[in-house]
């Protein structure tokens, strides 16, 4: 029997793909989706530059294109919209050794908590991130871990 599409469990709208609804968020990569749906209050993900050196056994979800491409401040712009976020953490060597890079991200995460750490705990943080998201960015101290919040 077909079902009429405004029956209880059909969407409204549909896109013109073999009847899928097209995803319009700003995210497109599917790696990065899943991880963000999967992260719970308070845990972490970490968005870092080309150098970055991640622990053994942390996913890396690799961006890098090239030099630059795409930027930290790209992907990080990108994931602010789409992960609830409660707080973040970045290396306090950032501040002397890439202020541009400090400054763009106190711009796109302007309101929510930050702690700075040595860039050595920052290290041992990312122990506990469930992933990494690798940009192409090749400045010094380009890096930050995300704490997930919650939206209710």
């Amino acid at each position: 029997m077909k079902r009429d599409r405004h029956e209880k469990g059909f969407p409204e709208k549909r896109g013109h793909e073999r009847g899928r609804i097209l995803k319009k968020d700003k995210l497109l990569n599917s790696e990065i989706i899943r991880g963000v749906a999967a992260l719970g209050h308070t845990q972490m993900l970490a968005v870092g530059d080309a150098g970055l050196p991640t622990p053994e056994g942390v996913p890396v979800i690799d961006l890098s294109l090239t030099k630059g491409i795409p930027s930290f401040e790209q992907v990080l712009q990108a994931i602010s919209i789409e992960l609830v976020i409660e707080s973040y953490v970045y290396a306090e060597e950032c501040t002397q050794a890439n202020p541009q890079v400090e400054n763009s991200m106190k711009k796109i995460l302007q309101g929510y908590p930050c702690r700075q750490v040595p860039h050595k705990e920052f290290k041992e943080l990312l122990n506990q991130a469930k992933f990494v998201i690798r940009t192409g960015e090749c400045t010094s101290y380009a890096n930050v871990i995300l704490v997930a919040g919650v939206n209710f």
